[in-house]
């Protein structure tokens, strides 16, 4: 660490390895002056399992169920060079369907990756609500692959030759629906987020690292791409069958974290589309290369020996990896997954050394040029751009000035809308002479702020099970038949819009619609809670708001006289 000698004041903090904002198994010592970071040295390594002997002493078959807790957001691509290592090792072919399959369910691992990954950078930002719309996504890709392996995160699905079982019948059509979806979804991420002043304020020019940089430190996928270098794994080693598709490498110059985040959310978009070539064009045939499951080597087990007394007659599908080493790698979320491997004529590998690409990119944390930040920007290597605050603001006050003559008639109605809340809650009040919430406030202004705001709102949540058109038009109708209830009375001597003799049988000609649309939202929602509620709303209109009007009705006649 470079603490400056002649300075007593600094305070030494550490951040993590379970502090809220860090995101993984991660101890950052920060050396602070005041609230600005003088020096950041991160610690790595907390979470270690033994991971690479535990291979070294089982079969790849064996070692299968234990790899996906190598990175718990991308399981896929821990299974994929699990099985890629022992397959060029052996010189193993995998049928061409297998090969599709194991790309789709890659490309489906790198979105759910990257998702897991937007969700908690904008909650360190400040941005909650982009948190909790990433798990819209997320939770029908592990549907996807609970479908397909059985299992949400832990799926066991690849194997040595292809993959353990076919896809299931429907499964092509569900994923092409999601496809269809996610593209909306990543639109409207782009909507919230990308072109956000605020967001943009806290991202661009923060955190560069330059082409030599990145170079000289082994960065690689997103960090990499992101500082002006075209590197791809899928591109360069051609692995599995990713040249057959069509799609592009993303990639941006400036290396700040805007532009990771813009090559993050091209990916996802670029994996949707490699996704769909694979559905559309995924061949017949074998999933898996059954020839493999022989061994190498002829067993003749005798009558008391270890193979027959402990093992049993028949040994699970396993097979000797050759006297060879490689270096075998994929493209997964975070950069360049790697294993080197070395065999030894056994069934055991004889050395099994993992790459993770999340432990390289980390070690340039303290170059990022930390001095000068805040604490409170540490997690997300971020920096505010002072210069950058008077263009953005400029920018917003334009935005205002072309809003105002839209703004204008809203902030007319909402006016109105308040007023008939602030005289309905009068007229309640004093006809039941009670004082309560109507009269929060001078002259209960402040409860009709409230009601009307929360009126005017309240979210539109639709539910996705039910029927949305009945659901839709319930509020409807409701609302209409309240607005229309206001026709029988009198504002004025010459402002009567309804006959007065038959004002009251209007008036519960038109209240009885209202029950009718309440009974239809909570029909419609196809949940027998919200049909409760629609019941209990009906009956609460019923017996307590038609009368209630009915005193209103005659006060007013009464009046008029």
């Amino acid at each position: 660490m470079n603490v400056p000698a002649t300075r007593e004041d600094l305070m030494i903090v550490n951040m993590g390895p379970h502090h809220p904002s860090m995101h993984g198994v991660l101890r950052l010592i920060v050396t602070l002056d005041g609230e600005d970071v003088i020096d950041c040295e991160p610690i790595l390594g907390y979470l270690h399992r033994g991971m690479e002997k535990i291979a070294e002493n089982r079969t790849i078959i064996q070692y299968l169920p234990y790899v996906t807790r190598w990175d718990y957001l991308a399981t896929m691509f821990t299974e994929a060079i699990t099985v890629n290592a022992p397959e060029q090792l052996g010189n193993i072919q995998v049928p061409k369907r297998a090969s599709y399959i194991r790309v789709i369910m890659l490309e489906l691992s790198r979105i759910a990756s990257h998702l897991l990954w937007l969700g908690p950078f904008m909650a360190d930002i400040g941005a909650q609500t982009p948190f909790f719309y990433i798990f819209r996504e997320r939770e029908l890709v592990y549907d996807l692959f609970e479908a397909a392996t059985g299992m949400r995160m832990m799926h066991n699905y690849f194997r040595i030759g292809g993959v353990a079982a076919d896809l299931p019948y429907g499964w092509i059509d569900k994923c092409l629906d999601f496809c269809d979806y996610f593209l909306t979804g990543v639109s409207e991420y782009q909507k919230l987020i990308t072109r956000n002043p605020i967001f943009l304020e806290r991202v661009e020019g923060v955190g560069i690292i330059g082409v030599e940089e990145a170079i000289n430190w082994g960065l690689s996928g997103p960090m990499l791409r992101a500082s002006g270098i075209q590197w791809d794994l899928r591109k360069v080693d051609r692995y599995e069958c990713y040249d057959e598709f069509d799609w592009e490498v993303q990639w941006q110059k400036e290396g700040d974290s805007l532009s990771r985040y813009l090559v993050r959310i091209g990916e996802m978009v670029e994996s949707i589309k490699i996704i769909q070539q694979a559905l559309e064009g995924i061949p017949g045939g074998p999933y898996e290369n059954l020839e493999i499951r022989c061994f190498d080597r002829v067993r003749n087990p005798e009558l008391n020996d270890f193979d027959y007394r402990f093992i049993s007659k028949k040994p699970s599908p396993t097979f000797e990896l050759s006297k060879q080493e490689l270096y075998v790698r994929v493209e997964a979320p975070k950069g360049e997954l790697g294993v080197f491997l070395i065999g030894d004529q056994n069934v055991f590998p004889w050395r099994w050394k993992i790459r993770p690409p999340g432990f390289i990119n980390l070690q340039i944390l303290p170059q990022l040029k930390l001095i000068g930040e805040m604490i409170i920007d540490t997690p997300e290597v971020q920096d505010i751009n002072s210069f950058s605050r008077l263009e953005y603001l400029k920018e917003v006050y334009g935005m205002i000035w072309v809003l105002v003559p839209i703004l204008t008639p809203v902030l007319g109605i909402t006016i109105g809308v308040l007023a008939i809340v602030w005289l309905e809650r009068e007229i309640s009040a004093g006809i039941q002479q009670r004082i309560g919430p109507e009269y929060a406030g001078p002259l209960g202004i402040l409860q009709a702020l409230a009601d009307g705001t929360k009126l005017l709102f309240k979210e539109n949540l639709l539910p996705s099970r039910g029927d949305t058109r009945l659901f839709s038009i319930g509020p409807s109708i409701a609302v209409i038949s309240i607005l229309l209830s206001y026709l029988i009375i009198p504002f004025g001597s010459n402002l009567v819009l309804s006959d007065l003799n038959i004002g009251v049988f209007l008036w519960i000609a038109i209240s009885s619609i209202a029950p009718i649309g309440l009974l239809m939202s909570g029909y419609g929602s196809n949940n027998k809670y919200s049909f409760l509620g629609g019941l209990r709303a009906a009956a609460q209109s019923i017996s307590y708001e038609i009368p209630l009007t009915l005193c209103v009705l005659s006060i007013s006649l009464r009046a008029i006289r």
